[in-house]
């Protein structure tokens, strides 16, 4: 299914905007982050994968590499068929310049809540989201913890965090 959903999407969209990519137990489409929205659309509206369903959207942290990346795990409700997505964003790692990618919360739903969760845990900016703040930690706490060069701070409005 994998390869032919490759082959669908360089008809349509060219060959340099998604790779296929040997993830070990499941393959994985790598989508150029400028593209990721227009994918997106297309892999939900087609007729023949309808992937209708983000089940989950998940950052991670390539530390001590200036790299990050955006991995979307996709299902097709009525086809049973599972899809992983992969955006990758060579970006800085300094907290006034965050990775940035495009919001597919105009696609899914389901992707606002999860897209709040990376911004808020890891860093990630998901440009054009219609309501981007932080959602488990206060909005005045500072830095990403689930990086890893995160550092824990001593004390939060003077309660002690560190033992």
């Amino acid at each position: 299914m994998i390869k032919q959903l490759k082959e669908e999407i360089d008809k349509v969209f060219g060959s340099d905007v998604v790779k296929l990519t040997d993830a070990g137990l499941q393959d994985t489409l790598t989508v150029a982050p400028a593209r990721l929205r227009e994918v997106c659309l297309w892999l939900r509206d087609h007729p023949t994968f309808y992937f209708d369903f983000l089940a989950n959207i998940t950052a991670v942290d390539y530390f001590p590499e200036a790299r990050f990346a955006v991995v979307y795990n996709l299902t097709s409700i009525p086809f049973q068929l599972q899809l992983t997505l992969r955006v990758e964003i060579e970006q800085e790692r300094s907290l006034e310049h965050l990775p940035e990618v495009p919001s597919v919360s105009m696609v899914w739903r389901t992707a606002d809540w999860h897209e709040r969760e990376a911004f808020d845990l890891m860093g990630i900016y998901f440009t054009d989201h219609p309501d981007l703040r932080r959602i488990l930690l206060p909005d005045d706490w500072e830095g990403f913890p689930l990086r890893k060069d995160y550092e824990d701070p001593d004390s939060y409005h003077g309660i002690p965090i560190k033992n």
